[in-house]
């Protein structure tokens, strides 16, 4: 979210409701002599129903021209076609975040934008069952893969498995315009991917080294074995006299079995063959590991980025791991970005933040309650803050939970309109439905969703009907 340096003077637009919580957010964050701001209240309840017709009608041009503003920002829910506020006021119109009070990320406080669409290092995404795909599905999983940032399509073979369709796979991929990849233990199937035209073959060792000479396909180059981590150079020495191209991959081993002994090695490899391009399977780490992949990707991508890695080979096989390769994308342009700039990955991009977020809570308490006596509708409001859920309107403030917790005070007023009971009930799992569907967890009917220690322990009642709520409801009344 982070944009440009605010310009010296900027005219804040907004709401009744809004405008106490931004001066306070602007007195905070901006309170500059080299940053002057006006705010104006356009004369609507919220902030987010504002339009650019609204706003035209509104807007006195002799606030614009008193002020004279270097940019207008109107509240990131304002829809409409601000170019043309733009031209009848002749100011830059700008629409900020969605939340006011996100304004000082948005403005990173002075720091310049970090450009993420560059990176320096080539994911390989791994099929890791292609020889149980017909044709078809493999190029479906592959345009899927490179929608999510994989540059080279890998085909994973399978041990003591068939490929009887490899040719024909990599052709296919290859007239689709993929980059493509062979990954086999058995040299019998790297052969036969090299001579169908993939453009790399993993991986080779110095027992094998000849398929690097009989084929055009570069070859990933592996230790022979744990026992004999040099076995890498000498391969790699032989390619070098040759003038053969190569990738050199000392082979990152998985926690608690040599994964710091093995970044060493990678860092010895970088010091040893400063200009190779060198390549990182970073699956063993993250495959074999009961942890939310984005933060391991998070610490990898570091790593890859500080020790120049040029290529990662990552898998999303197990469920845990669905997200891999975008993940992988958005962290090794993170890292990249940060490491140019010579700045921490902080206050930078919000993308493998999945489970938690750097400012959770906008409003205090008694900001909420503050904002709670300005109502006059009976519509509904919902704020989270560092006490609970708060639902609030012109009748009502309540603050609990769980949205279990909640109802009972709700129950007379939604009972005044019908049965609303088991919709409450309904509506509650299925929001909880919705989100175990969206991040991969495992939905149970009346049960919480399993945080793990990402969540505060609370007991929580199940409720598994909606004549339970009712019965909540009127034990509460009574």
């Amino acid at each position: 979210m982070v944009s440009s340096a605010p310009p010296k003077k900027i005219l804040f637009l907004t709401g009744h409701l809004a405008a106490p919580q931004l001066r306070q957010v602007l007195a905070k964050f901006f309170a500059s002599e080299e940053f002057r701001y006006e705010i104006h209240d356009i004369g609507v309840q919220v902030a987010g129903l504002m339009t650019s017709e609204l706003i035209a009608r509104r807007l006195p041009t002799e606030l614009v021209a008193q002020f004279a503003p270097d940019e207008i920002m109107v509240p990131g829910r304002c829809r409409g076609d601000l170019a043309v506020l733009a031209q009848k006021f002749g100011r830059n119109f700008r629409r900020g975040p969605d939340d006011l009070h996100d304004l000082p990320q948005f403005f990173a406080l002075g720091a310049e934008p970090l450009d993420l669409s560059r990176h320096h290092c080539r994911i390989f995404a791994e099929i890791t069952n292609a020889p149980g795909l017909d044709v078809a599905a493999i190029l479906a999983r592959a345009a899927a893969m490179r929608a999510d940032g994989a540059d080279v399509i890998d085909l994973g073979g399978l041990p003591d498995t068939e490929f009887p369709h490899l040719e024909e796979s990599v052709q296919a991929l290859l007239a689709a315009g993929f980059t493509v990849s062979v990954d086999s233990a058995n040299p019998g199937e790297l052969r036969r991917g090299a001579a169908a035209g993939c453009h790399y073959i993993l991986s080779l060792t110095e027992k094998n080294l000849d398929l690097a000479f009989d084929y055009a396909a570069i070859p990933v180059i592996i230790p022979t074995g744990d026992s004999d981590p040099e076995s890498l150079y000498r391969a790699v020495e032989i390619l070098q006299k040759a003038g053969k191209k190569f990738i050199a991959d000392p082979l990152l081993q998985p926690i608690p079995f040599g994964l710091a002994r093995s970044i060493a090695a990678y860092k010895d490899c970088r010091d040893r063959l400063p200009d190779a391009r060198i390549l990182m399977g970073i699956g063993n780490v993250t495959e074999l590991l009961d942890a939310d992949s984005t933060g391991v990707n998070a610490m990898l991508f570091g790593m890859i980025a500080e020790l120049g890695i040029t290529e990662v080979l990552t898998v999303q096989d197990s469920p845990h791991c669905r997200r891999a390769i975008a993940e992988s994308d958005r962290a090794r342009r993170v890292m990249a970005a940060c490491l140019a700039a010579q700045r921490l990955p902080m206050n930078v991009d919000e993308g493998l933040m999945g489970l938690r977020s750097r400012t959770p809570i906008a409003l205090a308490p008694g900001d909420i309650a503050a904002v709670a006596a300005q109502i006059r509708d009976d519509n509904f409001r919902i704020e989270v803050s560092s006490d609970g859920i708060h639902l609030f309107n012109r009748d009502l403030h309540v603050v609990g939970q769980s949205a279990e917790e909640i109802y009972p005070h709700l129950a007379e007023t939604l009972a005044a309109k019908g049965d609303v009971g088991h919709g409450f009930y309904l509506g509650s799992e299925l929001a909880r439905a919705e989100i175990a569907l969206s991040l991969g967890k495992r939905y149970v009917q009346d049960e919480a969703l399993n945080w793990g220690v990402a969540a505060t322990k609370k007991d929580r009642s199940s409720l598994a009907h909606g004549d339970k709520i009712v019965t909540k409801a009127a034990k509460a009344k009574k």
